[in-house]
């Protein structure tokens, strides 16, 4: 072959290379079907009492790896509408669609920041409260036998800023396994126990103003070893959201335990919204 021969064949290979280069997926994003119908949602995280954000972690990373942007923030555990306020104060900062995901005490949390939100196109209840308008957390976790909660809380107190003291309460770390995380090896669960939000007794006390779930599609996972919340509410509070539900044998902390069926949860809700 002559050299201008081969320096034309040369020029084509290259730029067939860089046509496949830019069309073929980022590594470590799987490609399907769905990718081609919009945006992919930004998920948006929300724990629960007696967790921080790093509880999802284990989940953050598989999304993360399916090619979904997260947003996992701290959720401040003070009162109902205040912390419903805030975190519609992150949706506001995210650009596209929101599925929007609340683990225990989160799921009454995200039912009040989705209302009214249009960019919110799927809610994912994971082992969580879903109280309708005029229900708190506390009054949904006694409407059936199972919760072994109250004997594993300590309360303590802590300054209001209007002045006067609240009441917050946190787990017992010597408990805390056996209660909030018994499928979790010990040593995690240490760590777990040892850094823990405390939630305001008001905050599950408070009633809910608002019940996103009733205009918006939801999702639901069972943890059916839970002992936080009965598993026989997180179904009937799941029914009655009609939300499309998942039972996994699981702790309440089934997001450290159970991440990789948590993630199918939360996917599943995305690629329904595209």
């Amino acid at each position: 072959m002559s050299a201008p021969k081969r320096t034309t064949a040369l020029v084509a290979a290259t730029a067939a290379a860089a046509l496949v280069g830019a069309t073929a997926p980022a590594s470590g994003t799987p490609a399907t079907s769905a990718d081609r119908h919009g945006p992919r949602p930004t998920v948006v995280l929300v724990h629960g009492a007696f967790a921080d954000a790093s509880s999802w972690s284990g989940t953050i990373e598989r999304l993360h790896r399916a090619g979904y942007p997260v947003v996992a923030p701290a959720n401040p555990l003070r009162g109902l509408a205040e912390d419903a306020a805030y975190l519609r104060g992150v949706l506001a900062t995210i650009d596209g669609p929101v599925v929007l995901v609340g683990h225990s005490y989160g799921g009454a949390v995200i039912s009040g920041a989705a209302a009214g939100n249009s960019r919110v196109k799927a809610l994912v209840y994971i082992a969580a409260f879903t109280p309708d308008k005029g229900e708190s957390a506390g009054e949904l976790a006694g409407k059936f036998p199972g919760s072994t909660l109250g004997a594993a809380v300590n309360q303590l107190p802590y300054p209001l800023p209007g002045g006067g003291t609240g009441t917050e309460l946190v787990i017992d770390q010597a408990k805390y396994h056996s209660q909030f995380a018994a499928d979790v090896p010990a040593a995690r669960a240490a760590v777990l126990a040892a850094s823990q939000r405390p939630v305001a007794t008001a905050a599950l006390d408070e009633k809910a103003r608002d019940a996103a779930w009733k205009t918006i599609p939801s999702w639901a996972l069972v943890a059916t070893a839970d002992k936080n919340i009965p598993p026989a509410a997180e179904r009937w509070m799941a029914r009655r959201a009609g939300s499309s539900v998942t039972e996994v044998n699981a702790s309440h902390a089934v997001a450290v335990s159970r991440p990789g069926v948590v993630t199918d949860v939360i996917l599943a809700a995305a690629r329904a919204t595209r």
